[in-house]
């Protein structure tokens, strides 16, 4: 009776043994498996990581700060990568830790981006202002350049046209008796006539009208009563000159030439001034 008892013991223990077994066996696989599940997700998150780093390497920018902040960044991408592959997959709060980092760092890049786009949008639209400027600018330096010609042409139109001019030049050689001869030996004064032309643009007032005779030989005649002239920065010595009024309107005036002690045969030439222009010419031949 006591080794029937004894075999049911043994039986029962070897029962409890093969359960035993069984439960340890059960529990051995759900933890190789669950060891693979968690080698899997460790894995994947690595890829995950590196993936992220690669994103980053290809995000530049051509601001300084920016630059700065992403190559922080990928220093602790970099950082992160390390730590995860030195972590057993079975530590499942830093896994859990580092996938937070992992988004954490996927909305900074995401940051990053929207701050580049924003700021080469503004740069491209500053470029395209700066550029629109420029060429405001020139535009406008070239309508002031123009401007600034057409004002140079009208101040020297309106200069040129209130210069006084003379027309109907004439000088004619007379005798003793005050008739007009070409007889070289007769003659005892020059009279040299103009009319200086209307033009209400000239300045009124008192102009001196100034002449100046060459004999054949190209020497001015003078007399005592001669003046010098400057014109454009030149000295002229005139042989002889008169002051009319002048008031815009039309003038005619004669100028006698006198006290001149012989005249040769040949061609005499006359010019006509005043002390701010030329007024003409004009010969006379004595035989």
């Amino acid at each position: 009776m006591e080794e029937n008892s004894l075999k049911k013991v043994i039986y029962a223990l070897a029962a409890v043994a093969v359960v035993l077994a069984g439960v340890l066996a059960y529990i051995w696989i759900q933890k190789s498996t669950l060891v693979n599940e968690l080698n899997v997700e460790k894995e994947e998150l690595t890829q995950q990581m590196v993936a992220l780093q690669a994103d980053y390497e290809s995000l530049s920018s051509d601001y300084d700060t920016i630059n700065a902040q992403l190559d922080s960044s990928k220093e602790e991408v970099a950082q992160l990568i390390e730590r995860i592959k030195k972590t057993e997959a079975t530590n499942r709060y830093k896994m859990r830790q580092y996938e937070k980092e992992l988004g954490t760092l996927r909305s900074i890049m995401r940051n990053y981006i929207v701050q580049i786009d924003s700021l080469n949008t503004l740069n491209k639209k500053l470029t395209a202002e700066a550029a629109e400027a420029r060429q405001a600018a020139e535009e406008s330096r070239r309508r002031n350049e123009n401007l600034s010609q057409q004002v140079d042409k009208l101040s020297d139109q309106v200069a040129s046209g209130s210069i006084i001019k003379a027309t109907g030049l004439r000088v004619d050689a007379y005798n003793a008796s005050g008739s007009v001869t070409d007889r070289s030996s007769r003659v005892v004064k020059l009279l040299t006539s103009l009319s200086l032309v209307a033009n209400d643009l000239a300045p009124h007032g008192p102009v001196r009208v100034y002449i100046v005779v060459k004999d054949p030989s190209g020497a001015t005649l003078i007399n005592s009563s001669s003046r010098s002239l400057t014109l454009n920065g030149e000295t002229i010595q005139t042989s002889a000159s008169r002051e009319v009024d002048y008031e815009g309107s039309e003038v005619d005036l004669s100028i006698y030439l006198n006290e001149i002690p012989e005249y040769v045969k040949g061609i005499y030439k006359v010019d006509a001034y005043t002390a701010q222009s030329f007024l003409g010419s004009t010969e006379l031949l004595l035989r």
